[in-house]
């Protein structure tokens, strides 16, 4: 292992970097959850995560990963015996299936091969055949962290609006809240599954169910069990700014501070933000002669690349080499896609310079670890960078609780 200094360039999909002001925030006394001063900040969090997630309708926090988030939307809304129609678009929509079958749920999966995402089309056709409206829900995975490819929620919605079927939408926005365009109520979805740990920029350890009054009114006659997670409890609680149990008090902080920063720079920014860093990204893959597991241009991931090495060479073998000789993280290939791929991640608290940085690592890796490849990824990114014209919008200051 070669001694390093600096700061450790943590590169993978998420969690992502935390920013020292987040940092700064979180680092506070422990406050009255009960109290005062803590209901007046956890009212103003509360009306911040709907600007955030673009909805008027309330946005369920919880302590927990965001896999917490991905039970909670099930156990209030479902029973056991449910079907339910599941893109299977790559390792997390594997893992939210799995989770579901646990219930009891009945998942009918539409597969693929994980270079594409959600096929509006093929749900519709399944919606239209399935006469008895048996489905009670449809379950997509908004950005498959694993491969690197975006579904288009919107055109899902459309399908299912052309089927004129009343399952509720599901999207898990683990990994796009807060860095790609998302609009909770212009497109129809019922329950948004979030985390706290990589848009946001905070720390894992709060998860967030944005919920539609439909989605509300299934929770009050669906049969699976729920303490903990029962919507009900925390809705009544929140409306004091408070939570049936303790809450992620320094966490809250954190959140606080960090829905601040995105409304400081301004959504459309962070979104424009990404989308440069994402094709400077792709282009120095180009060039490097290698190629990205997403397969259609429409469907690019803003916030994470998946990259296949060639044949006969192990992407985790490259990523020891990445992580011995320049110390940063890159992420590793999940699941079918498990020594065949390394991803890149480029989200968060995030800019050039640091896209620079990690490009030039994984260029240098290459050379060291003999994967095949071309020279100028580094250049063509940087090209990307200088050309394009992030398009910064004026924001109007917003008063954040």
């Amino acid at each position: 292992m070669v001694g390093h200094t600096g700061r450790h360039f943590l590169q993978i999909p998420g969690p992502s970097n935390v920013p020292d002001r987040v940092l700064r925030a979180m680092d506070m006394p422990t406050i009255d959850h009960r109290g005062p001063e803590f209901a007046e900040m956890a009212l103003g969090i509360m009306e911040s995560c709907k600007r955030v997630f673009r909805t008027k309708n309330p946005v369920l926090i919880f302590p927990s990963s965001g896999t917490g988030a991905w039970e909670a939307a099930m156990v209030n809304t479902l029973s056991p015996g449910d079907k339910v129609l599941m893109a299977e678009t790559g390792q997390f929509s594997v893992l939210w299936r799995n989770l579901a079958e646990r219930f009891q749920v009945d998942v009918e999966t539409i597969p693929s091969d994980w270079r594409r995402g959600a096929k509006a089309s093929e749900i519709e056709a399944r919606l239209v055949a399935d006469k008895q409206h048996s489905i009670k829900a449809v379950m997509i995975v908004h950005n498959e962290t694993s491969t690197g490819v975006t579904s288009r929620v919107d055109e899902v919605r459309k399908a299912m609006d052309r089927a004129r079927h009343p399952a509720l939408l599901f999207v898990d926005t683990i990994s796009s809240m807060g860095s790609i365009r998302y609009e909770h109520d212009a497109w129809g979805v019922d329950v948004t599954v979030c985390g706290s740990q990589k848009g946001l920029m905070m720390p894992p350890g709060l998860s967030f169910n944005a919920v539609s009054d439909k989605a509300i009114a299934a929770s009050k006659t669906n049969k699976l069990p729920r303490s903990y997670w029962d919507w009900n409890e925390v809705l009544k609680a929140n409306q004091l700014g408070s939570w049936p149990y303790t809450p992620a008090t320094n966490l809250l902080y954190g959140l606080r501070e960090s829905i601040a920063m995105l409304e400081e720079e301004g959504l459309e920014n962070v979104y424009a933000r990404h989308q440069r860093h994402g094709e400077a990204t792709r282009a120095a893959v180009r060039a490097w002669g290698l190629e990205t597991v997403c397969v259609d241009a429409g469907e690019y991931s803003p916030v994470t690349t998946a990259v296949f090495v060639p044949e006969g060479h192990d992407a985790d073998r490259f990523r020891k080499v990445v992580l011995e000789n320049f110390d940063m993280s890159l992420g590793a290939g999940l699941g079918r896609l498990q020594g065949r791929a390394f991803r890149i991640g480029h989200l968060g608290h995030f800019n050039d310079l640091m896209l620079m940085g990690t490009l030039s690592g994984v260029e240098m890796g290459l050379d060291l670890a003999d994967i095949p490849h071309k020279k100028g990824g580094v250049l063509a990114a940087m090209d990307v960078l200088k050309s394009k014209d992030e398009g910064v919008v004026e924001v109007p200051r917003v008063a954040v609780a």
